[in-house]
């Protein structure tokens, strides 16, 4: 290996030099190295420190050219790139070289990326967040036994003694950012379902949701009941409240169990259906739904509270609902609310 490096740096012209580097990393992956010797060789290569991180496991590997475990603080990386794994960054690769990057700089980590992915999907086990959809099916079904239920969440990497919480997902996002961020400390799995997608973690750090995604999160009972609540959360969702937790809802979740009927045929739901039609009607009753506050309200959609006040006067007449009395104000959240969940 170390004469194959050695003839890699006497090739005068970049493309002969980046097709030996391919055959390199080729010659590396047939003899099944593990990721320490990936990085002494690509070290060796470079003639520089070669770095390799999981991020699912944290584990860091740095070698210097001499082959030795690298000493010292991580120098700022002259280039690096990711590591991919089922379209999912799994890690990064690195080069700490001093100055500025050598041609064939690219080359030689993006094949050490490759083969880094080569070597954990092989001998892992390969911390991804994407999950089998059939698996994590099996553990929220309410038609999964125990037994069946247990099996995929070992399959999955969940321990059996830690709690399994289930968060329903609509979002443009990808789904492993999603889950690696409001799971940081892992293990985390996810995978698309039909309509909606599926989160599983053993917790769930409600502040970390970014922006755009709308999700309901189940409680920490069995997986199955974790994911009904956690379907239940998300109908609840809104752009003003985007993450509901199922636990947060109360009283208000036992709306979502009425017939889609039931509600339409509601005098209260059907005014709020034909308020509809007008969106600035609609979010003026919503502000003031949210904040119980006339001069709140205002400050939320940014006019003064007179024009705010004249608005409700209207929207009360319309509705049919005294707006100003404590009970009417609980009338047109209801039926605001009991709208939202036919609307999906």
């Amino acid at each position: 290996m170390e004469a194959l490096a050695e003839r890699l740096s006497q090739l005068d012209t970049q493309v002969e030099g980046a097709l030996r580097v391919v055959m390199f990393y080729d010659t590396l992956m047939r003899r099944r190295v593990d990721l320490p010797a990936l990085a002494r060789a690509s070290a060796g290569l470079a003639g520089c420190v070669a770095g390799i991180r999981l991020h699912g496991t944290g584990r860091v590997i740095r070698v210097a050219d001499d082959g030795m475990p690298a000493r010292g603080p991580v120098a700022p990386a002259s280039s690096s790139a990711p590591i991919t794994l089922d379209d999912e960054e799994i890690g990064t690769v690195w080069l700490e070289r001093p100055g500025p990057p050598k041609s064939l700089d690219e080359v030689v980590l993006d094949r050490l990326a490759i083969a880094a992915a080569t070597v954990v999907e092989k001998y892992g086990p390969a911390r991804t967040t994407m999950a089998d959809p059939a698996l994590v099916e099996l553990v929220i079904s309410s038609d999964s036994d125990d037994a069946a239920r247990a099996r995929a969440l070992r399959l999955l990497g969940f321990a059996a003694d830690l709690p399994v919480r289930a968060v329903a997902v609509r979002s443009r996002l990808p789904l492993d950012q999603v889950g690696g961020l409001i799971c940081p400390a892992r293990p985390v799995k996810a995978a698309p379902l039909a309509d909606v997608g599926v989160i599983l973690a053993t917790t769930v750090d409600l502040a970390r949701f970014p922006a755009g995604v709308r999700a309901g999160v189940g409680t920490a009972e069995s997986p199955d009941r974790s994911w009904a609540h956690a379907r239940t959360a998300l109908r609840f969702a809104t752009p003003r409240r985007p993450v509901v937790h199922h636990d947060d809802l109360g009283a208000l979740a036992l709306l979502a169990e009425i017939p889609a009927d039931s509600l339409r045929g509601n005098p209260d739901v059907a005014a709020i259906t034909l308020l509809a039609g007008s969106p600035e009607d609609l979010e003026t009753l919503d502000a003031y739904c949210a904040t119980g506050s006339l001069r709140q309200a205002a400050d939320l959609l940014h006019l003064h509270h007179s024009s705010v006040a004249r608005r409700l006067e209207a929207l009360g007449r319309t509705l049919g609902i005294e707006l100003g009395d404590p009970a009417g104000l609980t009338r047109a959240r209801l039926a605001l609310t009991a709208w939202r969940l036919l609307d999906g």
